[in-house]
């Protein structure tokens, strides 16, 4: 058995960085795009989302790419879901690993799932109904995400005490592990502490916790540092930065793949992943997305070269 990395990465560019492009990336492309993630090594990977295709054009394909992606035994494959009907798709797809988002912010998560935060929150206990009633052996890793987590582009600041509320709630609803999400890069690496101190408080330190960082505005490295400092050692992330969010016009996708991997393996912290092989994502990508949705230092300055056997 391969040997853990110390921080585990999951890859959501397949999904969350995909889906709110203008452009549809063709199936062929993504499943490319998912066999080259896997080949380099990454652990998890966020390969769709289980959606009406009238609400997001882009998973009109979602069937298709996530029995390819089911093909990589390597990697637990997981799927975003809004609603139980998604995640029963997603069960019958034959997922490793369930994910649902709640907003700390009510307004957010009105304009996101057209929901309340309690009916969300219904749903949740939905979603975990569903799980419980396949075999044991086929029940995948349910994950309750909380969007805005460190701040809203609609109601601006999140108080601790409204993230800390939902992931009780995604306890007491039998969530297997929590998120949290900078939705809109507004977070600080002071924040990112407060908040994670406040929520392994809140929920215990039995509860996995995970980040999900965007570079809005050029912190997401630094506010990774910081959930390292706060103990965190899940974070997600996406392959030449892609993402964004529509609730936030401008903002940058999430933090770069690539330049977190250099960065935690120059700190001495394994990751389990072929920085070559991951860099070769970009030219899948470049072939099919304009070049304005694609960042990322390593992309423009290269792999130093005195550091790539470090790295």
């Amino acid at each position: 058995m391969a040997h853990a990395p110390d921080v585990l990465i999951c890859e959501v560019g397949p999904r969350d960085g995909l889906q709110n492009l203008d452009v549809f990336v063709p199936t062929k492309a993504k499943c490319a795009l998912i066999d080259t993630i896997a080949a380099a090594g990454m652990r998890e990977i966020d390969a769709g989302s289980f959606v009406p295709p009238k609400v997001v054009p882009q998973f009109a394909d979602v069937d298709a790419v996530m029995a390819h992606a089911l093909a990589h035994k390597t990697a637990t494959i997981g799927a975003l879901v809004p609603n139980v009907k998604g995640a029963e798709r997603a069960i019958a797809a034959g997922v490793d690993a369930v994910y649902f988002v709640i907003s700390a912010s009510e307004t957010h998560n009105r304009a996101n799932v057209r929901r309340s935060i309690e009916e969300q929150l219904d749903g949740f206990r939905a979603v975990r109904a569903a799980i419980d009633a396949c075999p044991a052996d086929r029940r995948p890793h349910l994950m309750g995400a909380i969007a805005t987590s460190f701040g809203c582009s609609l109601e601006g600041e999140v108080s601790e005490a409204a993230v800390c509320r939902v992931a009780h709630a995604f306890v007491e609803a039998g969530a297997d592990e929590i998120g949290l999400a900078d939705t809109v890069g507004y977070a600080t690496p002071k924040l990112i502490r407060q908040i994670v101190e406040a929520v392994r408080r809140e929920v215990g330190s039995q509860m996995t916790l995970r980040l999900h960082l965007h570079d809005t505005l050029g912190a997401g490295l630094a506010n990774a540092v910081a959930g390292l400092d706060a103990g965190i050692r899940r974070f997600d992330a996406a392959v030449s930065g892609l993402g964004g969010c529509p609730f936030a016009p401008g903002a940058r996708g999430n933090i770069v793949t690539e330049d977190l991997v250099f960065m935690l393996e120059r700190m001495g912290l394994s990751t389990g992943i072929d920085l070559d092989r991951l860099m070769q994502t970009r030219e899948i990508l470049a072939r099919h997305i304009p070049a304005k949705h694609l960042t990322g230092h390593l992309h423009e300055a290269g792999i130093p070269k005195v550091l790539r056997r470090a790295a």
